[in-house]
């Protein structure tokens, strides 16, 4: 279905996104910006290549793979990115045009209302006998008949515009949220912590203020993994995700920073209490045995992680904070794992 040609170019860049994301997710597509990239330009309907290889894998029922969806992209639309940025601009300002131009034309019609009341007022003081009356007030009721409909009118499209409008902050809000969410664990992503640690470092940077970041790696994940299979490995990192999700509270930050590596902001948190939440996430990790199967449940063992901690310093900025507590996890790491390492006590001399 080619909804480009369907629809008016003011409806189109809404009207776009309720077909798109849909059909990703009848698809099991990640709506990813670079998946969503995708399937716009397909709804859109003028990447002619693009809907004819989307249009070969409907008709044949072929999955869309991760390895599918980055290969169509990579084809028809990486070469083309700023080109569809432009698009996906160019018909949401479509809808803000076609507002300002109602806007206008109200404008233009009571201004020309007033002006006609100015002409019938000096017409009326010029010769005020009936005949004359009669006519002002003829055109009068026409204008202001005219005024009334162009309200009406306006008001219509005003309401539906407002509703366009909802439904695209809508979409646009849930395809932000998809894009900041890790697909696997449901925790934040990369990029959502990347954004997260700025802002944190502009709230908490002050010396009245204390923080703690702490990098989380799952030990001997590698191994785990080629000796269970990766679908086993999946529910071990969906394992870990919730376990580090409940032992949090508050505005305390959780992601998956990469592979089998997660990340948590502290707000509020000195190096000591830091230290004490990740001690709880270790022990709550290290006791259970795990095991996967309903009935005949296949026993997996015990799983461990280790723990860096670094605590905020005025002069730190995103890269200096997370590496220093990526240096701290080394050292876990080193110490023999399944263990927690914040930074190195410098002691002041006497």
């Amino acid at each position: 279905m080619d909804v480009a040609q369907q629809l008016s170019e003011t409806e189109l860049s809404a009207k776009i996104l309720r077909h798109a994301v849909p059909k990703m997710s009848e698809l099991n597509i990640p709506v990813t910006p670079d998946n969503y990239a995708v399937w716009y330009e397909y709804y859109k309907g003028i990447n002619l290549d693009l809907k004819r290889a989307i249009d070969g894998f409907l008709a044949n029922r072929l999955a869309f793979t991760p390895e599918v969806c980055s290969s169509l992209y990579k084809t028809y639309i990486q070469v083309n990115s700023s080109e569809v940025i432009e698009n996906v601009q160019i018909e949401t300002q479509v809808l803000i045009n076609s507002l300002i131009a109602k806007i206008a034309s109200m404008t233009k019609g009571t201004s020309r209302f007033s002006e006609s009341l100015s002409e019938f007022d000096t017409a009326l003081k010029e010769q005020p006998d009936q005949l004359v009356m009669q006519k002002l007030v003829d055109g009068v009721s026409l204008e202001l008949e005219q005024i009334i409909n162009t309200n009406l009118e306006m008001d219509k499209s005003l309401h539906s515009m407002t509703q366009e409008v909802d439904a695209l902050k809508s979409e646009m809000a849930e395809l932000r949220s998809v894009a900041m969410t890790d697909q696997l664990t449901s925790l934040h992503n990369r990029r959502a912590f990347d954004q997260e640690v700025i802002s944190h470092i502009d709230s908490f940077s002050q010396p009245n203020f204390e923080s703690s970041l702490l990098v989380i790696d799952i030990d001997y994940f590698k191994k785990f993994n080629d000796t269970h299979g990766h679908l086993i490995g999946d529910k071990v990192l969906t394992y870990v995700a919730q376990a580090l999700k409940s032992s949090v509270k508050g505005a305390d930050f959780v992601a998956r920073y990469g592979g089998e590596e997660f990340v948590i902001l502290l707000p509020q948190t000195n190096h000591l209490n830091a230290q004490k939440v990740a001690d709880n996430i270790r022990r709550k990790i290290a006791e259970r045995n795990l095991t996967i199967g309903k009935e005949k449940k296949l026993p997996l063992g015990n799983i461990t992680v280790s723990v860096g901690i670094a605590s905020l310093k005025p002069t730190d900025d995103k890269d200096s904070y997370f590496l220093r507590a990526d240096e701290a996890l080394y050292r876990a790491k080193s110490s023999g794992r399944n263990c927690v390492v914040g930074e190195p006590v410098i002691e002041t001399p006497i």
